[in-house]
């Protein structure tokens, strides 16, 4: 089975384009895919989102974190395919079905695992405006391996963990 683990970087914010309706107009400044046949990452630049849209619909399942409101959105300024129509696991919609709120990556991830993310979208779009496509690629990449870190340890172990508010450790029962 042809797993695909992907996250994207924009060029520009939810701000800068007019709010989060407009997210095909905040354009890829760096996505990256891992894919279980291969076993490795690949980084593609705005100029490659084809090869990336191509390798997405090639896989049996697409996994991410938010990529069914964010990124799917943010690449359809790039294709007329309809995305959502992939066969997609998006881990956030997943965890919020069951708990009825949203958490975010690096909040499962540091109580999964005690890692933590390395910077955050609006840091990105910074290097961005600072030409530090190196920086966005590394941050990408260990977003892309902290998804599929905890799509693993959740089919493994049909649970992940998080934190709550009040930092007391909470468990979400995922079927993956």
């Amino acid at each position: 089975m042809n797993i695909v683990y992907f996250d994207i970087e924009t060029k520009r914010s939810a701000h800068d384009v007019g709010g989060w309706h407009k997210a095909r107009e905040m354009g890829v400044s760096v996505g990256v895919t891992y894919n279980t046949l291969e076993h490795r990452y690949i980084i593609y630049e705005e100029k490659n989102v084809d090869q990336m849209l191509e390798q997405l619909q090639r896989a049996d399942l697409v996994v991410g974190f938010n990529i069914l409101k964010f990124d799917y959105e943010v690449l359809h300024g790039y294709t007329i395919f309809d995305l959502s129509q992939l066969p997609t696991l998006d881990l956030l919609v997943s965890i919020h079905e069951k708990i009825n709120h949203r958490l975010s990556l690096d909040s499962i991830a540091s109580a999964t695992f005690g890692a933590e993310k390395t910077a955050d979208g609006l840091q990105a779009i910074k290097w961005y405006q600072q030409g530090e496509m190196l920086k966005i690629a590394e941050y990408c990449c260990f977003d892309v391996k902290l998804t599929r870190m905890v799509h693993m340890f959740g089919m493994e172990n049909k649970q992940v963990f998080y934190l709550n508010k009040f930092s007391q450790l909470q468990t979400v029962q995922v079927d993956w």
